[in-house]
C-alpha cells in the first residue's frame, strides 16, 4: 500500500511539476475564458503586418516530461525566428475533445499557423480542415494523421515530423527480445488505439518478439499511455499470466506504472522495455528495473514544427515527412 500511495504521489507530482512551463497554458474547461486567453494573446500581433506571426503549438498534455522537452524545443525556434508562440495543451493525454476545442479556438483567434501534436489520428482532422480553410498553417508532429481520413475530408499539404515508431520500438522490444533464451510469455502495454505512433509502436514490438522463437506474447493491453492505468492493467495482467517474463511498454510513462506494480510485487525477474527517454526512465535503468527507453529527440521535433511553419508563412513548402533519428538508452556509455 505504501509503494501504492508514493505512485499517486508520483503522478501528482508531475502533473504539477509540469503544467508551470514557461507560457504554457492548459486548456481551460471554460470555454469563454479559453477564447478570452488565446484571443489576448493572439490579438496583440494580428492585423499588424509588421508585428511578429502567432504561431500556435498544440499538444496532447503537459504531465508527460515528453511534451516538456518538445515545449523547450519549440521556444528555441521562437527565440531564433523571431515569432510569438502560444502552447497550449489539454489536461491528458487522452483529452481529444479539449484539442479540438482549443483548435477551434485558435481558428477564431486568427492564428497564423498551428503546430499540433494530436492526441488522435483521426478525430482532429476536421477541425484542422476547418483552421486550413481559415488560410491557416498546419504542421503535424509527434502522431501522424491519418493519410486516408486527411484525403478524404480535404486537408493536404501538410509537413509531418517524427520519428519512425514502429523502427524505433523494435529497437527498444529487440534489447529484452535478445536476452531471452528459453521458453518465454512476454506482454505489451499498448497507448491510444487511435493513435497512429501507438499502433507503430505496438507493431514494432511485435516484430521484435515474433523474431525469437521463444517468446509467446500473452497479453497486449492499452493503458492510454497513462502511469495509473499501467500499474492497473500490468496488474491485471500478471493475475491471469503470472508466469510473464518480459513487457515492451509503449512510452515510458506507462513503464513507470509497468515497474512500480513489479517492485510492489517483488517480480525482479522481469525484462522491461519503454519509450522517450524521460528522466525517470533512465534512472529506473540505471538501477537495473528497466532495460531500454529510447529517445525521440522531443524538442527537435518542436524546434523543427515551428520551423516549417515559418517557412510555410514565408511561402515555402517544407517536404512533406521528415523522419528524426532516434537514440537507444541501455544506461551503457
Amino acid at each position: 500500500m505504501k509503494n501504492r500511495i508514493s505512485l499517486f504521489i508520483l503522478i501528482a507530482f508531475l502533473s504539477v511539476s509540469f503544467s508551470g512551463c514557461g507560457k504554457s497554458i492548459t486548456v481551460s474547461q471554460n470555454k469563454d475564458l479559453l477564447t478570452n486567453e488565446v484571443t489576448q494573446i493572439a490579438s496583440n500581433n494580428i492585423g499588424n503586418k509588421s508585428e511578429k506571426k502567432n504561431i500556435a503549438l498544440v499538444m496532447k498534455t503537459l504531465t508527460n516530461p515528453f511534451y516538456i522537452e518538445m515545449e523547450k524545443g519549440a521556444r528555441k525556434a521562437e527565440n531564433e525566428l523571431g515569432i510569438n508562440l502560444i502552447v497550449k495543451t489539454g489536461a491528458k493525454e487522452t483529452s481529444i475533445e479539449q484539442q479540438i476545442t482549443i483548435v477551434d479556438e485558435l481558428i477564431l483567434a486568427g492564428v497564423d499557423a498551428i503546430v499540433i501534436a494530436p492526441g488522435s489520428s483521426t478525430d482532429l482532422v476536421p477541425v484542422l480542415k476547418k483552421a486550413q480553410d481559415a488560410k491557416i498553417q498546419i504542421v503535424n508532429i509527434d502522431n501522424r494523421l491519418d493519410p486516408a481520413f486527411m484525403k478524404k475530408v480535404g486537408l493536404m499539404e501538410v509537413p509531418f515530423i517524427s520519428v519512425d515508431n514502429e523502427k524505433a520500438a523494435y529497437k527498444s522490444a529487440k534489447i529484452i527480445s535478445d536476452k531471452i533464451t528459453k521458453p518465454t510469455n512476454v506482454a505489451i502495454i499498448e497507448g491510444i488505439r487511435s493513435a497512429d505512433n501507438a499502433e507503430q509502436r505496438r507493431k514494432g514490438a511485435v516484430r521484435a518478439f515474433g523474431e525469437n522463437k521463444n517468446i509467446k506474447i500473452v497479453a497486449s493491453e492499452t493503458a492510454n499511455w497513462k502511469i495509473d492505468e499501467a500499474y492497473d492493467v500490468t496488474s491485471k495482467i500478471f493475475s491471469k499470466n503470472p508466469d510473464i517474463g518480459a513487457v515492451f511498454c509503449a512510452n515510458d510513462m506507462m513503464a513507470l506504472g509497468t515497474i512500480q506494480y513489479l517492485s510492489e510485487s517483488k517480480r525482479q525477474d522481469v525484462l522491461v522495455a519503454g519509450f522517450d527517454n524521460l528522466e525517470e526512465a533512465q534512472k529506473a535503468i540505471v538501477k537495473g528495473e528497466m532495460m531500454v527507453t529510447i529517445n525521440q529527440q522531443a524538442d527537435v521535433q518542436g524546434y523543427l514544427g515551428v520551423k516549417y511553419a515559418v517557412e510555410m508563412l514565408q511561402g515555402k513548402k517544407p517536404q512533406l515527412e521528415t523522419m528524426i533519428a532516434v537514440k537507444v538508452f541501455t544506461g551503457n556509455k
